[in-house]
């Protein structure tokens, strides 16, 4: 219903902020991630936002990026995810250092957000893993080639992690291998990488 809302921060709190959209105050949870990337109240803002609606409730959530979001819809997909944990998840972890952890099969990273023990960790990386899985098509509908790219284990990994924000394998692929990944960490790839794909 709603893919984005801008406005002017009117109030928030730690995992809230109100946009005043020409008069219309809009209630947004959102991550600590973002909340602690607002501006200062009163400045126009963006989020990217999630109608949740039930029989007995309806939320409206709302995030800085569309990476950041893509994450949320991807963890509430899970089964025993509900929107309340996503969220403690994004607020615990930034969208690359989640993406990584789902990547590396990191149970431990992921239980440090409020509400995820081991099981449910498990679960999101068993989900996920099969979805990052499927990504396997060129847009074009070929298949790609599964080639390393070069650098070994932390490019391959940073590849996998940009899988499952959303991007295909090729877009990923291409972006990790137009600069030198030598000697970087995983983390700093998806960080340089989501850099590049982001102004395309």
């Amino acid at each position: 219903m709603f893919a984005y809302l801008r406005g002017a921060v009117a109030a928030s709190g730690t995992d809230f902020v109100v946009l005043d959209v020409n008069g219309v105050g809009f209630r947004v949870t959102s991550s600590w991630q973002t909340i602690s990337k607002l501006p200062a109240q009163g400045e126009l803002c963006t989020l990217y936002t999630y109608l949740y609606v039930r029989e007995d409730a309806m939320a409206l959530f709302g995030f800085s990026t569309e990476a950041e979001l893509q994450c949320f819809e991807m963890l509430i997909s899970v089964t025993g995810v509900g929107p309340r944990v996503a969220v403690a998840i994004l607020s615990e972890l930034s969208y690359e250092e989640f993406a990584f952890a789902v990547a590396s099969k990191d149970v431990k990273k992921l239980t440090m957000a409020s509400g995820v023990g081991n099981k449910l960790a498990q679960r999101i990386i068993m989900e996920l893993a099969d979805k990052l899985a499927k990504e396997s098509f060129l847009p074009s509908g070929g298949r790609i080639e599964h080639a390393a790219p070069r650098s070994g284990d932390n490019a391959d990994e940073a590849v996998s992690a940009l899988a499952v924000l959303g991007y295909s394998q090729t877009e990923a692929l291409r972006a990790v291998r137009s600069f030198n990944t030598e000697g970087l960490s995983s983390e700093e790839i998806i960080k340089a990488a989501l850099k590049l794909l982001m102004r395309q």
